[in-house]
């Protein structure tokens, strides 16, 4: 997978609500707590740790859009510090969803708190490993980024 092309999408998106919005600061810190919400919106959406509950996970579209509402933040993270992977780590490990939620939220931390490259590239390896578990192909994410990215000028230009 061709990963500079999504990084580029990713940032002409963000020059764009950057100017949209008049954006004057650095918003490394809520870029990384919408990243924490969105991974939050797509445990939700499988539902893997609602023990108390029968009703079943979300159709499989509803959560690949919430899988790519993450990595919008993740590319956009990369952007600001400089980090751009050029490859889909594409890890294949089995692992039950919520340890692996529960990991991934730690992986997020870090790399907020150390900004370095391993412990970006650290997160990408968790988010390959959380995609291969939902069942996701990369061309499914590809696909799934493209759409959301053009839903998301949309939403600029109709003042969502």
């Amino acid at each position: 997978m061709e990963f500079k092309q999504l990084f580029e999408m990713q940032h002409a998106l963000d020059q764009f609500i950057e100017e949209t919005q008049n954006v004057q600061k650095d918003v490394f810190e809520e870029k990384s707590l919408a990243l924490l919400v969105e991974l939050s919106e797509l445990a939700n959406e499988t539902r893997c740790f609602k023990f108390w509950s029968t009703k079943g996970a979300s159709e499989r579209e509803v959560i690949l859009e919430e899988f790519v509402d993450s990595i919008h933040f993740m590319l956009s993270l990369g952007n600001m510090r400089g980090f751009l992977l050029t490859e889909w780590p594409n890890l294949q490990q089995k692992q039950e969803l919520t340890p692996l939620f529960i990991e991934l939220t730690q992986v997020v931390l870090t790399f907020v708190k150390v900004q370095t490259e391993a412990s970006y590239q650290a997160l990408w390896n968790s988010y390959s490993i959380l995609a291969y578990n939902l069942g996701f192909t990369v061309e499914d994410i590809v696909k799934a980024y493209k759409e959301k990215n053009e839903k998301n000028y949309e939403r600029q230009r109709s003042g969502y």
